[in-house]
């Protein structure tokens, strides 16, 4: 029997199991940081993201058709028409066709229209755009449901491969309009990642690629009443990431070759 009150020598073995397990909580901690993520990013490298997609290519001249929500509408820029969308084709030289609505989601309907798939039902079949780029949508992040949310992204694209076969399609996750990323917004972005590399499409991954950070986001995001959407020179930054992206995943002898080249999209 134990005398109480005295102190006893601790074993060896049980000196060093206990060191071995502070270092190894240690290096945990340290690969891991989860002061820094409040969710888990997209699968994958630094890459655009597809399943064996071929690189693309696109005319100088191209006929563009960039679709989603507020982010694509414009909204917090000076006027919608220096959002990061109109810039694309302003900087490139592409006949660019901007249909957003702002508040709009998969699942969500928006303030000046329904949601992607009833608006994808209702865009022109007699376009002809040789390059699709459809974004977003963080809209979603609250009525998110992974069964529901995919079925509906399913549909969504389906249609829309089927009104523009011939047409490139690249899809653009969604990007955070606040920090940390939310998880409902990480949820859709892996979502979506997943669902485009199925299809062989080309995925581009903000929220993976941390496009806005701690050191930019005051500079990218206008955090004003009602804002909390890029700022006009907050669009101008998506434009040249979009435009970098773009030329990660295009043939080197078409226009966006020339793009400025900062950290790529996701591929397959």
């Amino acid at each position: 029997m134990r005398e109480r009150g005295r102190l006893h020598a601790p074993r060896p073995w049980l000196v060093l199991t206990a060191v071995a397990c502070a270092l190894a909580v240690v290096c945990t901690m340290a690969l891991w940081r989860p002061w820094l993520q409040t969710s888990v990013p997209a699968a994958g490298g630094d890459e655009p993201v597809a399943a064996g997609a071929e690189l693309l290519t696109i005319d100088d001249d191209a006929q563009v058709l960039v679709f989603g929500d507020s982010w694509v509408y414009g909204s917090a820029a000076i006027v919608p028409e220096l959002g990061f969308a109109y810039r694309l084709g302003e900087n490139l030289g592409w006949t660019v066709t901007v249909d957003g609505v702002r508040g709009s989601g998969y699942l969500k309907p928006g303030i000046d229209g329904p949601a992607y798939g009833e608006r994808i039902a209702a865009l022109d079949p007699q376009a002809t755009p040789s390059l699709v780029l459809v974004e977003g949508s963080i809209n979603d992040r609250k009525r998110y449901a992974p069964d529901v949310y995919r079925d509906a992204v399913n549909a969504a694209w389906d249609a829309l491969a089927a009104t523009y076969p011939r047409a490139s399609i690249v899809i653009l996750g969604p990007a955070p309009q606040v920090l940390p990323v939310e998880a409902g917004t990480a949820a859709i972005d892996r979502d979506l990642a997943d669902l485009a590399a199925q299809r062989g499409w080309w995925y581009i991954s903000p929220v993976r690629e941390a496009w806005i950070s701690p050191d930019n986001y005051l500079e990218v995001i206008d955090t004003g009443a009602g804002n909390d959407h890029p700022s006009t020179a907050g669009h101008a930054y998506l434009a040249e990431r979009v435009m970098a992206a773009l030329s990660a995943i295009t043939a080197p002898s078409d226009v966006i070759a020339d793009a400025p080249v900062s950290p790529t999209p996701i591929a397959p």
